[in-house]
């Protein structure tokens, strides 16, 4: 497909058919917590320090039938929030979702994202997770968003990756070959893919994909259509990522799984290596990274509208007058074995605990301390970096 209007028109069928994402609706809020939707804890990871506001306005674009919308609501409970999608039938699952929830700080449009402009005022985070890559034309898409993210705002993003969705590409074309003049009938494709699936030997390299990364969740149909029959996908690598990153006149901030992203993992063991890739540059490594690890799938990352000012705690003194806080997205605390903001296991001291329990937004680093908690500032720093706590400058 070619004609954006086209394409969007045969997206919201598909979505209409197949409402996504297909999570059940609850009478309560939703469990545990994405720190990517957290605005406290996303401004933190992207600046190192707490933001000065939380009265905010935030943008789910794109927002499906608002399983990530119902949690920014609830994540941010002085935040106004908007989402808007161009599939009439996830909008109503979206609402239904909201309000059986309690998620009354939302309103919604059926509106493209070629169209956000439309809406007033402009956002201070916008989530877009699982669209831009379904846009006839990706770059019109986020530069309509960018024009809407408000100075010193953030933008999280979530796109496909070719690399690791060479198996589904494969199969995609598969089903369109069988399904022929039938292409758009999704009902008929599911079923074309499903007979394919159950067909293929136990051993074919699709079907083994298909079983170690995606069958438990395209059990569901809205899933497998979304995977497998989806009327438009365009799959990224790195250098075609910055090429979209830098259509947006945004500044990337970083990746939102920098774990992926640390050339160490993979070359650490040859030190010499690691010498010579110190001369590429990030996009360059970026690049080895996917090339040696080409599992990635997706690509999740924060771009930002300057100014966006980052905090810098290697002063001593700038540290110890700083008021600690914890971060918002910790489970498991009060205990010495604790999930972090990405729900990795982390154990800690006696005495690191016994700091956090104080970290509540009122006293600062110095204080603290002086509270005969034994604690050095390089177990401080460690915490700030390992984003347990979150800091405001005095």
């Amino acid at each position: 497909m070619s004609d954006s209007q086209t394409v969007s028109t045969a997206v919201a069928k598909l979505y209409d058919t197949y409402p996504f994402p297909p999570e059940p609706l609850l009478d309560e809020p939703p469990p545990g917590y994405n720190w990517r939707w957290n605005w406290l804890a996303a401004y933190n990871f992207c600046t190192r320090q707490k933001p000065q506001k939380q009265d905010i306005r935030i943008l789910d674009a794109g927002c499906g039938t608002g399983v990530g919308t119902e949690y920014l609501v609830h994540l941010n409970p002085h935040a106004s929030v908007v989402g808007i999608d161009l599939s009439a039938g996830a909008l109503e699952v979206a609402k239904e979702r909201c309000q059986r929830s309690g998620a009354n700080r939302v309103e919604f449009h059926h509106l493209s994202l070629y169209d956000v402009a439309q809406l007033p005022g402009e956002f201070d985070l916008i989530n877009c997770v699982g669209v831009l890559h379904h846009l006839g034309d990706p770059i019109r898409g986020i530069q309509a968003l960018s024009k809407k993210l408000a100075p010193g705002g953030l933008m999280h993003i979530f796109v496909y990756g070719e690399l690791g969705r060479w198996e589904i590409q494969l199969m995609q074309k598969a089903i369109a070959l069988i399904q022929g003049e039938k292409q758009g009938d999704y009902r008929d494709g599911v079923q074309v893919g499903r007979q394919i699936f159950a067909s293929l030997p136990e051993k074919n390299r699709i079907v083994k994909k298909e079983k170690e990364r995606w069958s438990l969740e395209n059990q569901r149909d809205e899933c497998f259509a979304d995977m497998y029959v989806h009327p438009q996908e365009i799959d990224y690598n790195i250098d075609t990522l910055f090429e979209l990153i830098d259509a947006s006149g945004l500044e990337f901030i970083g990746f939102s799984n920098p774990g992926f992203w640390q050339l160490e993992r993979l070359l650490g063991k040859a030190p010499e290596l690691m010498v010579r890739a110190g001369e590429l540059s990030d996009h360059q490594r970026y690049r080895l990274i996917e090339l040696l690890d080409p599992e990635v799938a997706h690509y999740e990352f924060f771009l930002g509208r300057l100014p966006i000012t980052k905090a810098d705690w290697s002063s001593d003194e700038a540290l110890m007058t700083a008021i600690a806080e914890r971060n918002p997205c910790i489970d498991g605390f009060p205990s010495q074995c604790v999930f972090n903001y990405d729900y990795q296991i982390i154990h800690l001291s006696a005495a690191e605990l016994q700091f956090l329990q104080a970290c509540e937004g009122k006293k600062t680093v110095a204080e603290i301390l002086r509270e005969n908690v034994q604690l050095e500032l390089k177990q401080v720093r460690s915490l700030l970096n390992q984003q347990l706590m979150m800091l405001t400058p005095s």
